[in-house]
């Protein structure tokens, strides 16, 4: 069943991982049974990334990037969800502070260490402009809609009503399958990565395919591995909770942190991909997870919000909107020319870390 593909340890981790959780679940009173969760959950996404890579290079680019965007973005809104059901004391802006969280990691944290990581081992990458510019735009729009207008309604709040609740959802799924279909079917060459003479250094670049078997070994396996990854950070988040209200941190730092768990996958992707001068796929799967994030995330919330009668805020702080645009601007303008190198990436990390920082001290 081993094979070049899929290694004995990429097979085990999720096995163990799922018997760990069950084994926790039946017995709640296990000592340690926190950090014994925390190693599943670290165990499973990084046995999440190797699976969605060996599906990824089956099916090839944009493709690839796709379904790891994709599955990420069923982690993300299963573990708002059922966090959101738990009732927790934040539940209003819980979507808010993870989709936001989720875009500054990917836009000023993710791109910033790939262009830093990038630049610094080839000096100047190269990536198609078209592609990415349909993509800044899309994400540009929808987050404009889900993040930045409720504050700008004559509804009382950072919230929608209803109705207006309604149309951001569908407008939202309209952008993100617009999206989908140009970067797959219409334009998919636009995402592909250049054809100037470049090199995967990690020595898998232009590798034989995965068969069929080991594709299908790795989409049984990398389901596992997404299950544990949510059933261990949902059985984990109410001991983060308390470690964070002990420390005294901000509410909004709960969504930092499940962004930083469901994004961690894809995030080893984007670097690997872009120390193998591949920069056309890590800034695919950085935007694109944005977009995917947004796009399917925030409706799906909303649909539940209206179901069960949930009040839901997503109008961003003052402080946070204008991180937002300014994240945005930088971004454009790092990514205007098609050729990248230290600098944007730095710029990117310092941004970052003012993020960070202002989340933990506003």
């Amino acid at each position: 069943m081993t094979s070049k593909y899929n290694p004995l340890w990429a097979i085990l981790l999720p096995i163990i991982a799922a018997v760990i959780l069950v084994i926790t679940k039946s017995a709640p009173g296990i000592p340690g049974s926190g950090l014994l969760l925390g190693a599943v959950v670290v165990a499973s996404v990084i046995a999440a990334v190797h699976h969605a890579e060996v599906i990824a290079h089956r099916v090839g680019e944009p493709f690839g990037t796709l379904v790891l965007a994709m599955a990420v973005t069923v982690i993300e809104c299963a573990l708002i969800i059922s966090m959101m059901m738990s009732g927790n004391p934040d539940a209003a802006t819980l979507p808010r502070d993870t989709v936001f969280a989720g875009v500054m990691i990917l836009l000023s944290g993710l791109i910033g260490i790939s262009l830093l990581a990038g630049g610094r081992r080839h000096h100047v990458q190269q990536f198609k402009l078209d592609g990415i510019n349909a993509a800044l735009g899309t994400l540009v729009a929808i987050l404009a809609f889900t993040l930045i207008l409720p504050n700008y309604t004559i509804t009382p709040g950072p919230a929608y009503n209803q109705k207006q609740m309604l149309f951001v959802a569908i407008a939202t799924l309209v952008l993100f399958g617009a999206f989908t279909f140009f970067q797959t079917v219409r334009h998919r060459d636009y995402f592909l990565p250049e054809e100037n003479g470049q090199t995967d250094e990690d020595g898998d670049g232009h590798a034989d395919p995965p068969s069929n078997r080991d594709t299908l070994v790795s989409s049984v396996l990398l389901v596992i591995a997404l299950v544990a990854v949510v059933l261990g950070a949902k059985a984990v988040s109410p001991t983060i909770e308390a470690m964070l209200d002990h420390a005294g941190a901000p509410a909004g730092t709960v969504g930092i942190l499940i962004a930083a768990i469901v994004l961690l996958p894809e995030s080893v992707a984007a670097v690997r991909a872009a120390l193998g001068n591949r920069l056309q796929t890590s800034l695919n799967l950085a935007i694109g997870s944005a977009i995917a994030t947004i796009g399917l995330t925030i409706p799906a919330v909303i649909i539940v919000s209206l179901t069960q009668g949930w009040s839901l805020s997503l109008g961003l702080t003052p402080m946070s909107m204008a991180l937002l645009v300014v994240t945005l601007f930088i971004t454009s303008i790092s990514l205007r020319t098609g050729r990248t190198n230290i600098l944007p990436g730095i710029v990117h990390l310092v941004l970052f870390a003012a993020y960070l920082f202002l989340s933990f001290v506003p």
